[in-house]
């Protein structure tokens, strides 16, 4: 066969070759942008899960009046902390173990809010005031809803002592807090010797008042009832500490978040937040950062 035959030959052979290949080509490369699109979409698709998934924890750890942990997420962190304390108590520590106290705190005045504003009225203030006392921890510790005005605080690395500063600044924060006004006209002065609320304070310390956490929150309230039962705005330790604190009214507190001595370990010298459900792992290790949110009511006080 002469030459121009055979290249004539091999350019017919040729042909269907190179063009199957050519489309091979392109289709390869339109699979491969859309695997980059279909990629790119289920990363969006993880991210929107991701997002939903970590606002229902937050929800769910959140009571929804208040704007505080909820009852759930107390129970949680105080088990968490117990386990953190028991932890220490058996390792080989030249300070001790870690020490832990429960703080239950009742306020009380509500009703006569609610008779003379309303129920919406009450809330609003309810809600106000538990943002209030949510600075006046750490950001180490934990404030909750326990029920209905009841709130617990949890106070890791926090002795007798330190858990007695902390109640009575919050005692006094109830007795002091401005009240929410919403009158356009002349406002009433405020009354001298407070806002008609006021708070009693039970005190439990782990271990001297058991190490468990219902066994806990019973030596807590004991103390709760004990100060309830002295009329109270003031605050108690559990009848069964061996080294009762003295106590009574708090009329002068300290400002600060120093908790008492060295001995009582301050993880984290930082003040709570306005809003201690705004965001974050609820049960992140360490406790989670506590980002300001804004209250959803007026701050209008009574002057």
């Amino acid at each position: 066969m002469s030459t121009p035959l055979l290249v004539h030959a091999l350019a017919a052979l040729t042909a269907p070759a190179l063009a199957g290949a050519t489309v091979l080509g392109l289709r390869v490369r339109r699979d491969r942008a859309g695997a980059a699109a279909g990629a790119e979409r289920q990363r969006a698709r993880i991210s929107e899960l991701e997002a939903r998934c970590a606002e229902l924890e937050r929800t769910a750890s959140c009571d929804p009046l208040t704007g505080v942990w909820n009852y759930r997420h107390l129970q949680l962190t105080l088990d968490r902390e117990i386990e953190r304390a028991r932890r220490a108590e058996h390792a080989d520590q030249a300070d001790g173990p870690r020490p832990l106290a429960v703080l239950m705190l009742a306020i009380a005045g509500f009703d006569a809010v609610i008779a003379e504003h309303g129920r919406g009225r009450a809330d609003a203030i309810l809600r106000d005031l538990a943002q209030r006392l949510a600075m006046e921890i750490r950001r180490a510790d934990t404030l909750g809803r326990y029920s209905g005005e009841d709130f617990l605080v949890v106070l890791p690395d926090t002795g007798a002592e330190g858990a007695a500063q902390v109640a009575e600044r919050l005692v006094w924060s109830v007795r002091r807090h401005l009240l929410l006004d919403w009158s356009s006209g002349t406002r009433e002065p405020r009354p001298v010797h407070g806002n008609g609320l006021t708070a009693a304070a039970g005190i439990a310390v782990l271990p001297e008042d058991g190490v468990h956490a219902a066994v806990l929150l019973r030596a807590a309230d004991a103390a709760l009832a004990e100060a309830r039962a002295a009329g109270g705005d003031c605050w108690r330790i559990s009848p069964r500490h061996p080294d009762r604190i003295a106590t009574g009214l708090c009329t002068t507190v300290t400002s600060g978040t120093d908790y008492g001595p060295t001995a009582e370990r301050d993880r984290s010298e930082n003040p709570g937040s306005l809003s201690p459900c705004a965001g974050g792992d609820p049960l992140a290790q360490p406790v989670p950062s506590h980002t300001p949110a804004s209250v959803a009511v007026p701050r209008d006080v009574l002057s």
